[in-house]
């Protein structure tokens, strides 16, 4: 017997995970948790991907999640660089104090 799972399950899960990154990112201050909110998303759009790529047969899907992922590092190692300057030139990471870019 094969219980395969429908590929409007994982793409409804991947809508979840995705809304719940969004609800992160607009409501939490802190910017590790905005950035691990952002891995959310992306993880969702990754899963999506790979659900349509089963679906369709297609490997373009895996394609684009290694592409993601490869993005997702380099948005970590920058991101976190960030935050370790921001709080070394203001002592905080409160991202409502971070204003070193405004005029």
């Amino acid at each position: 017997m094969s219980f395969a799972v429908p590929t409007e399950h994982y793409l409804l899960l991947s809508a979840v995970l995705f809304c719940i990154g969004v609800a992160g990112v607009a409501t939490k201050r802190n910017p590790i948790v905005v950035f691990m909110c952002i891995e959310i998303m992306l993880n969702a759009a990754n899963l999506g991907f790979v659900a349509l790529g089963r679906h369709f047969g297609d490997v373009g899907g895996q394609i684009y999640t290694m592409l993601i992922i490869a993005v997702a590092a380099g948005e970590v190692a920058i991101g976190l660089a960030i935050i370790v300057s921001l709080f070394r030139t203001r002592e905080t990471i409160d991202l409502d104090e971070a204003d070193l870019l405004k005029l």
